[in-house]
């Protein structure tokens, strides 16, 4: 049974086609984000589309199979207007990453409890919401303004539907309910938009004949939920993380949607066989952007340069590589990156492992709070994305969360994700723990440094954190 698998990501769109006998097709084409000022960023949607689309054409044609049925992860929190009678685009697409909706959440900031109650996420322009009100009050308000899922699936089958995963990063989802919040419209001046059919992961929405024959299109998920399925983390207390533009850690949290005190979220894993499965995430906003950044600063020439040039001590520098603001406990999106600590014997090698330390530490106190909040400490956590290849990069992160780090041996954990979530939808009678394909571990890291030693590093690096956030 073969799956076209597209995995649309923020800076290129990724189709595979996967069946039991592993990976027959990958391809992959750029989207080219624009940074702009005022903390906007936006991407060109038919340059989106068209990668998505010609990127599924070409793995399906290089496969040389028939395809059975096709699945898409998506960004999550990216929006854009659009006409539902065309499918044409009405303004560019507002990427999670964009800060212009900070304009609403700062005159929001009453509701921020109420919000919190219903959602278990907390007020910021991360999230959908905010979004698409700024979108409405500063672009258009003509056609609906939704997530580029429910636009790139309206193209493709005529359906308007998002998935709960998807649906649950909004901040209009009541997430113990699982539907769309009246009150939440309400808050955030909504209340008139045409809001999607909320469908779950395996579910078969519509057909397609975009790639050749009638095709059946499911497996809706979003990405960081994605990658969660694909790993195995089915089980209450079991961990990702994914490293690519940003950093993403999940938790599997079982069938309860906690609220945290803390400032960690809580979303829809995702609803399988009627059934819905929650997680705790922690965003790290920079991460693989980070590298990016050291590349056209001239520290690396590129990113298979870092273990080559990172020194094997910082020598006392600390960076926070918030470049994007920074996310939970925190939530301050208008803080900026830093380096301190620098000497006039301070060199490329060892900014690049500060900003490697900074990464790292960001996750290890996300976990940390995790393990706080829902009572066990990861026993070791399962890990994916192009910074994996970083062997200094995962030692790094295994020593500062004293846990072992298993990386996952594909490059597409999303896109098998979400090929996880159609196999189910293409067959009702699989146990969900059959849809996700085997694995083995590519590698495994084992922690090298003490406790304490870990705890005295996260010890200065959050203090500088927090004098950074003074300026």
């Amino acid at each position: 049974m073969a799956i076209l698998a597209l995995d649309q990501g923020t800076s290129g769109s990724k189709a595979i086609v996967v069946d039991e006998d592993g990976v027959h097709a990958v391809v992959e084409n750029p989207i080219h984000p624009q940074y702009l000022a005022g903390g906007a960023v936006e991407q060109d949607p038919e340059e989106l589309y068209s990668s998505v689309i010609e990127a599924g054409k070409e793995a399906v044609k290089q496969a040389g199979k028939p395809i059975d049925g096709i699945a898409l992860a998506n960004q999550g929190e990216t929006v854009l207007a659009w006409d539902p009678e065309t499918g044409q685009p009405l303004t560019p697409c507002i990427v999670w990453q964009d800060k212009r909706a900070s304009s609403v959440t700062d005159r929001l900031t009453e509701h921020a409890d109420r919000i919190h109650e219903l959602t278990a996420l907390v007020l910021d322009p991360y999230f959908t919401a905010p979004k698409l009100t700024w979108v409405r009050e500063n672009l258009t308000t003509e056609g609906v303004v939704t997530t580029t899922d429910t636009w790139i699936i309206h193209r493709l089958t005529g359906e308007f539907v998002t998935d709960t995963s998807t649906a649950s990063r909004s901040l209009l989802l009541d997430v113990d309910s699982v539907e769309w919040s009246d009150e939440l419209l309400t808050i955030f001046g909504l209340e008139y938009e045409k809001l999607p059919r909320l469908v779950s992961s395996d579910e078969i929405v519509g057909t397609t004949t975009e790639f050749g024959g009638e095709i059946p299109v499911g497996g809706l998920i979003v990405d960081q939920q994605a990658a969660l399925l694909a790993e195995n983390c089915l089980a209450r207390g079991e961990g990702k993380c994914t490293y690519g533009t940003g950093a993403f850690l999940f938790v599997n949290l079982g069938d309860q949607a906690h609220r945290f005190e803390s400032g960690l979220t809580t979303s829809v894993a995702w609803t399988l066989r009627g059934e819905t499965s929650y997680c705790v995430d922690g965003q790290v906003y920079t991460a693989a952007s980070a590298v990016r950044w050291m590349k056209d600063m001239g520290i690396i020439e590129d990113a298979t340069d870092l273990d080559k040039i990172a020194a094997a001590d910082s020598a006392g520098v600390i960076c926070g590589p918030s470049f994007a603001g920074l996310a939970a406990p925190w939530w301050r999106p208008d803080t900026g990156a830093f380096i301190t600590g620098m000497r006039l014997a301070t060199g490329k090698a060892e900014i690049a492992r500060a900003i490697l330390e900074g990464i790292s530490a960001q996750i290890a106190e996300l976990e940390g709070l995790i393990a706080g909040e829902v009572g066990q400490k990861l026993e070791r956590l399962k890990v994916d994305g192009g910074l994996t290849r970083s062997k200094v990069f995962m030692q790094i992160q295994s020593d500062l969360i004293q846990a072992p780090i298993d990386t996952y041996p594909s490059a597409h954990a999303t896109a098998l994700g979400a090929a996880a979530a159609m196999r189910l939808a293409l067959n009702p009678g699989m146990p969900v723990e059959e849809g996700p394909y085997s694995w083995e571990p590519e590698l495994t890291f084992e922690p090298k440094i003490t406790s304490e030693a870990a705890q005295q590093f996260r010890t200065r690096w959050v203090a500088a954190v927090e004098a950074n956030m003074e300026f």
